[in-house]
């Protein structure tokens, strides 16, 4: 089988984006061609079988924002260019993350006999999304609370975690009572309400340190500035440090030297760092429901409220050294069944299908 893969960038080295070139390594592994449409590509290395088109936004990201509607133009003329020189070297078609592709070339890719599949995991979604559905053979999820969750076409497929790179044999001695944030910087990770909880505790005198890990879109960048200001404000200095996004292959080290890991995305998202972190024995709070159920309920934060996650950290921070590693050990467990062969294996099985 041939398949084609369109997705945001082929970067190894970006820092949200980054794993997904694993992704098409272990995509690489099941077909006999590999053909992937990005948007913007960087530094890469795959195998043979891979081919690598670009729609050639690393090339014109120095338009100047007047030429903002002709480079869209370009990008879509190169999209189409692409889908049609390439037909015969493809026989499914799975678009990651962006609806838009399918809604450009769901008709197209009828005409064509190109079963389509789409991967959207996310809370938000409109009537687009629903038209783009129809074009797809097959919707993957991750959370029962996507908004794509509601198709009878819809599959939930594990998370996909490389549990060969995040792994707990590589932890080493954690700083005690320090707690990590990890991801894009955006209102939508709640980053703020975190922010607010560490005054919380620093006011009632509780021990720690903390790290904010991750970059910013041009758009969020007077919300980082305001985080930072807050941070000040709440004396926070010495105690909360602000760090660049780093690859994603070099986060198990900073997983590691952590004891505690917080995440306030949705529900709906069901952010692959959570197993990440618990896969590398991190202690995982997650404002999250889709883990309830399948870890203890104490790492489950109920609302993503300033004063609910002081508390949860405040529990966490006081845990006995046996009840952490219990926690550990049941978390490792859990992100093992959303590693990247139990995802491969079942993609697979339904695009081949």
């Amino acid at each position: 089988m041939k398949l084609l893969i369109i997705t945001q960038k082929v970067d190894r080295n970006d820092p949200i984006l980054g794993f997904f070139h694993r992704w098409i390594e272990k995509f690489s592994e099941s077909y006999e061609k590999i053909t992937v449409i990005c948007l913007e590509k960087g530094d890469y290395n795959l195998p043979q079988n891979v081919k690598v088109l670009s729609l050639g936004k690393e090339k014109l990201q120095a338009i100047s924002y007047k030429l903002q509607t002709l480079k869209k133009l370009g990008y879509i003329f190169n999209f189409f260019r692409y889908i049609w020189q390439e037909r015969k070297n493809y026989d499914s078609v799975f678009v990651h993350m962006n609806q838009e592709y399918v809604l450009l070339g769901g008709k197209l890719w009828l005409l064509l006999s190109k079963k389509v599949f789409m991967w959207r995991n996310h809370q938000a979604g409109n009537f687009l999304t629903d038209i783009a559905a129809m074009f797809c053979s097959k919707v993957f999820c991750t959370s029962k609370y996507s908004y794509t969750a509601k198709y009878k076409k819809t599959v939930l497929m594990p998370v996909g975690v490389d549990t060969d790179l995040f792994k707990a044999t590589i932890r080493q001695l954690a700083d005690k009572s320090s707690i990590l944030f990890l991801g894009r910087i955006a209102p939508s990770k709640n980053v703020d309400v975190f922010v607010e909880a560490l005054g919380i505790l620093k006011n009632q005198g509780i021990i720690f340190s903390a790290n904010i890990y991750g970059d910013t879109l041009p758009k969020d960048v007077i919300y980082l500035e305001k985080l930072k200001l807050r941070a000040r404000e709440l004396d926070l200095d010495g105690i909360l440090k602000f760090q660049a996004g780093i690859p994603n292959y070099q986060t198990p080290a900073v997983y590691s030297a952590h004891e505690i890991y917080v995440n306030l995305s949705s529900s709906g998202m069901y952010d692959k760092t959570i197993f990440e972190a618990m896969a590398c024995g991190c202690l995982t709070l997650a404002s999250n429901n889709n883990l309830r159920g399948q870890i203890d309920g104490r790492l489950i934060i109920g609302k993503r409220e300033t004063e609910e996650i002081a508390k949860y950290l405040i529990v966490a921070l006081s845990l006995s050294e046996e009840e952490k590693d219990k926690m550990i050990k049941e978390e490792i467990t859990f992100a093992e069944t959303h590693n990247l062969s139990a995802l491969f294996g079942e993609l697979y099985a339904v695009i081949s299908s």
